[in-house]
């Protein structure tokens, strides 16, 4: 029984302090995410504009029955890179929609846990400067 009486455990207000410590971080790095998946999404989608309205005039010449064999390999090499933008495309916009998503409950995880501190164990832990930003 005497180990019982020798167990210890931390204050209140820092456990506070390291769980909001630790879910700062890991907002941050679900942000950072975020926006690399943005940046790449968004300069794909730039990229893919451009090629699919490059790609309508030698696919004019083709339908029309004008176009050489090496514009005809043009177009399916174009047709080829287009479907593989609009696959990647959708995949950053599910893996953006997935990162939204982590944020969200990351969020729900934090706001579940400031219910069950009380008024005066967040406002301390605030005040210490652990505070999400």
């Amino acid at each position: 029984m005497a180990s019982i009486f020798g167990f210890r455990s931390r204050d209140p207000i820092r456990d506070r302090q390291t769980d909001v410590a630790r879910l700062d971080r890991l907002a941050k790095l679900f942000e950072q995410v975020a926006a690399e998946i943005n940046a790449e999404k968004t300069s794909l989608e730039s990229r893919y504009r451009k090629e699919s309205t490059n790609a309508a005039f030698p696919v004019e010449a083709v339908e029309n029955g004008s176009a050489s064999d090496r514009r005809s390999s043009e177009v399916s090499a174009l047709t080829q890179s287009i479907l593989n933008g609009e696959r990647r495309i959708a995949a950053l916009s599910r893996q953006g929609g997935m990162m939204r998503e982590l944020r969200h409950s990351l969020d729900a995880v934090f706001d579940e846990n400031a219910a069950t501190d009380s008024p005066a164990t967040v406002a301390s832990a605030w005040r210490a400067g652990a505070g999400r930003g």
